[in-house]
């Protein structure tokens, strides 16, 4: 008995011993997106490993099976601790993240790694200090490839002819620009347009290519309308709570943000372009696809005009030179498109 006393003694005075790279930590993603979407098995999935692999072992990353919440509630799931991880879309809480409406400006997606490390790099130097993602630590910034504009049963051109059509929108871009046309927009998460067309709520949708098979819409929309750039874009984050960020070690810190940051938003970008490639191809025979030219490519550069007038002034209320903004996210995207 005294024997088995000094080697539990023993066995327990080594546990208390043990460093506190030893201790495993799990980090516990709402995620409200089917698993077989391009953000789950594609960039959190990925990333999850990875995250495994630079931590050796030491932090694991576990995706929940249900999400926590609604998508819009996901930034202050994360900031209050009830999730580690999340994804979602800046614009489903209109008028919180203005700065980020940069990167879904029109006519500015060549592709979605491009927009994407870009924006990062923009969002570093100029936008980070103003604060908008209080409360979290900032994994990545991205978006999805180049947005455009689909309907069900209206003819697509003239854009003049949908006046009155009701179009799924996500965020004050898209708001904006179905208005400026003359459009009446549906403020919706991407998880609800599958009911909104088929159910004959909306008349169409604004998407990039992936998103219409994948919600499987490519039986309920019939045309498009595209322009180079795209119409719009739409700005995601992904973020983990301060407080279980702060509470790692130094070095599992380092190994995520190794893993985060450009790296990320390159990946998540890549991912996308892929997936639009993709959608692309599996549309070319069920949608009739028009590329808006003379007066349709007039009406979108005078819906655009407004759009970037309206950003630039949300950025002179926060303080930010616009101009400034603009100019280096388009020398970014010259550079990334570079190879740089």
């Amino acid at each position: 008995m005294k024997l088995f006393n000094v080697l539990a003694a023993s066995v327990a005075l080594a546990t208390l011993s043990l460093p506190a790279l030893a201790q495993d930590v799990t980090l516990r993603v709402s995620n409200w997106l089917p698993v077989s979407h391009p953000i789950v098995k594609d960039i959190l999935m990925p990333w999850a490993d990875q995250v495994t692999q630079a931590t050796e072992g030491r932090v694991a990353v576990q995706i929940l099976d249900a999400p926590l919440g609604p998508p819009p509630a996901h930034y202050d799931l994360v900031s209050s601790g009830a999730a580690d991880v999340a994804i979602s879309v800046h614009g489903y809480t209109p008028g919180r993240f203005v700065l980020t409406e940069l990167q879904e400006l029109p006519f500015l997606t060549p592709s979605a790694e491009v927009n994407s490390v870009a924006f990062w790099r923009v969002w570093e130097e100029m936008l980070a200090g103003q604060n908008e993602h209080a409360g979290v630590k900032v994994l990545a910034l991205f978006g999805h490839g180049a947005g455009h504009l689909f309907t069900t049963n209206r003819p697509i051109t003239p854009v003049s002819g949908l006046q009155g059509a009701k179009i799924r929108v996500a965020g004050e871009i898209t708001n904006q620009l179905v208005t400026n046309l003359g459009m009446v927009s549906l403020q919706a998460p991407s998880s609800e347009s599958y009911e909104l067309l088929h159910n004959g709520v909306a008349d169409g949708i604004v998407f990039p290519y992936e998103s219409i098979p994948f919600f499987k819409l490519e039986n309920a929309v019939k045309n498009a309308l595209t322009v180079d750039g795209g119409m719009y874009n739409v700005s995601f984050f992904m973020v983990m709570n301060q407080a279980k960020y702060d509470s790692l070690s130094d070095a599992d810190r380092a190994a995520i943000d190794s893993v985060s940051g450009e790296t990320l938003a390159r990946m998540a970008g890549r991912a996308w372009d892929e997936a639009d490639k993709a959608g692309l191809e599996l549309l070319q025979d069920k949608v009739q696809f028009t590329a808006a030219e003379g007066e349709d490519l007039a009406a979108l550069q005078s819906a655009a005009d407004t759009i970037y007038k309206s950003v630039a002034d949300k950025y002179q209320a926060k303080g930010v030179d616009f101009d400034a903004a603009l100019d280096m996210f388009k020398a970014e995207i010259a550079r990334v498109e570079a190879g740089e």
